[in-house]
């Protein structure tokens, strides 16, 4: 059990610690992941910076992933979406919908920070958690595209099955807790409160 978000980047951090000093780029998930992002960065004395990916929502089922899409519009669609009714004719208009959040974020964020190049750089993408793994799948297909000298996937926790899914994508794994009985990712946190776009924007210029 994390106490909040804070807590989790700071023992993700002591876990990481070969990366201090060593000038990592760190790429966090929005929203929740970008309070992480910045203590991060701190701890580890690197940039930080934020990688937009969004999740596919499932029919008449919000919070569950049928998959994810990057910022280039490249997808990744989870085996079993058909199963649960997200036909191609709802997975295109899922993915419409999420690519404009996407570019509606890209406009607020990048005037407050400029993207960062994660060319030749140690990359340590995080997240607050995988339930699916399906942004993470995106937003390591798309970091390994643009070729970090090293990519790292960091999360305080993780379903079994997610965790599986992103092993082989990325160059390491560092997840602190995968518990059998994972449910949902709040239920590891004692204060896991929605993180806005203000609060975003404030840690971009912070």
């Amino acid at each position: 059990m994390f106490k909040d978000r804070e807590d989790a980047a700071r023992q993700l951090a002591t876990r990481l610690a070969a990366y201090r000093g060593r000038h990592p780029l760190i790429l966090a998930i929005p929203r929740g992941a970008v309070p992480m992002g910045k203590v991060l960065a701190e701890l580890l004395q690197g940039d930080m910076d934020v990688v937009l990916v969004r999740k596919l929502r499932a029919p008449y089922q919000p919070e569950v992933a049928i998959g994810s899409v990057d910022e280039s519009g490249w997808s990744y669609i989870a085996p079993y979406a058909a199963s649960i009714g997200a036909d191609q004719d709802y997975i295109a208009a899922e993915k419409h919908q999420q690519l404009e959040t996407i570019r509606s974020r890209r406009v607020r964020y990048s005037p407050i920070r400029a993207p960062i190049d994660p060319e030749g750089r140690t990359v340590i993408v995080v997240d607050d958690g995988l339930a699916t793994g399906a942004t993470m799948i995106s937003a390591l297909h798309s970091l390994r595209r643009r070729q970090p000298a090293k990519l790292v996937c960091a999360v305080p926790v993780s379903s079994p099955d997610a965790l599986a899914r992103i092993r082989t994508m990325a160059d390491e794994v560092v997840c602190l807790h995968a518990p059998d009985d994972f449910q949902a990712v709040g239920q590891f946190y004692r204060h896991f409160p929605q993180v806005d776009d203000d609060e975003v924007m404030a840690l971009l210029r912070g």
